[in-house]
């Protein structure tokens, strides 16, 4: 990605969440613990994973991922968004800029395809369980993520080149509290419609791919269950699936409530963004955490030690 030098913006001033003027003290202290909590319960669900050799399956292989995803995610706008909700610089730097927008539809990117990957290993293990080890073999896992993470970043360093290849030489204020392609591209200087139709249509196609994948999945495992006869098992296949369920509902259902809006708000849209960036990657750490009996057991034992998890 290369930045032109012939800008004269040399930085961009975030005027923060639209009208919550006045709130700031009361927001940096809720955003403070969720960020803590955030962080911290996604890196104990990674070390319960990594520390139990019964976990060392597919399935939370991807579980890792997304717990490592869900620490990056929000650490790519909340630390900023901390430092001037407490009253110090609003400034960011134009490739600061930049680099925050690149990782932002970097991770986002990458998350969604990783729900619809976990959605194929649950599809597969519910509908093909006896071929389950075969077909999700480590090569074929480490091929998915590698593909997962290189999708993202091709996707991230269009919209990225796309929106930083346009000249920037006028106003610099940025009327949202972190760098994003709508909030940014009012702001160039030359013709931005290339730049607005493909991010659109990458974000928005993308988007709607994967979410068709994941239906799919979804239905197929839904018959598989209803197959079932007893009412034991049916209960057990789809407690296997339900805190993904839960997650994807946490992560696609801000977006969807942005895209069915009438008339598009400045509010709306930062509040669905705070859910979809801030909030939902606590989330996924206390669904995986709450609604996961092997995780749950794991965590005992990382915290606890293996002694008093016996006893319990």
């Amino acid at each position: 990605m290369k930045i032109k030098n012939y800008t004269e913006v040399i930085e961009f001033i975030l005027l923060g969440i639209p009208h919550t003027e006045g709130l700031e003290t009361m927001l940096f202290v809720i955003f403070l613990f969720i960020y803590i909590f955030t962080l911290l319960g996604n890196f104990l669900i990674l070390l319960a994973i990594i520390s139990s050799s019964h976990l060392h399956t597919p399935m939370y292989f991807f579980l890792g991922l997304l717990s490592t995803f869900d620490i990056f995610f929000p650490s790519v706008s909340s630390p900023k968004m901390l430092v001037f909700l407490s009253g110090r610089s609003r400034t960011i730097s134009y490739r600061g800029c930049a680099t925050q927008l690149f990782f932002h539809h970097f991770l986002g990117c990458t998350e969604g395809i990783l729900y619809s990957v976990m959605s194929y290993d649950r599809f597969v293990a519910i509908c093909h369980p006896l071929r389950y080890t075969v077909i999700m073999n480590p090569k074929l896992c480490m091929i998915l993520a590698t593909c997962t993470t290189l999708i993202g970043g091709i996707h991230a360093t269009i919209l990225t080149s796309l929106t930083f290849q346009l000249p920037y030489c006028g106003p610099n204020e940025i009327a949202y509290y972190f760098c994003d392609i709508p909030v940014i591209l009012p702001l160039a200087c030359g013709d931005s419609s290339l730049a607005q139709r493909v991010g659109f249509t990458n974000v928005g196609l993308l988007a709607l791919a994967l979410f068709f994948t994941i239906i799919v999945s979804y239905t197929r495992i839904g018959i598989a269950i209803l197959r079932i006869r007893s009412s034991e098992g049916r209960s057990k296949a789809f407690s296997t699936c339900s805190a993904h369920l839960t997650a994807i509902m946490c992560a696609y259902g801000p977006i969807i409530i942005i895209y069915f809006q009438s008339t598009p708000s400045p509010l709306l849209g930062a509040v669905v963004q705070i859910l979809n960036n801030i909030v939902s990657p606590m989330l996924n750490s206390l669904i995986y955490s709450l609604r996961n009996k092997d995780v749950k057991r794991a965590l005992k034992k990382v915290l606890c030690g293996p002694k008093l998890t016996s006893e319990t």
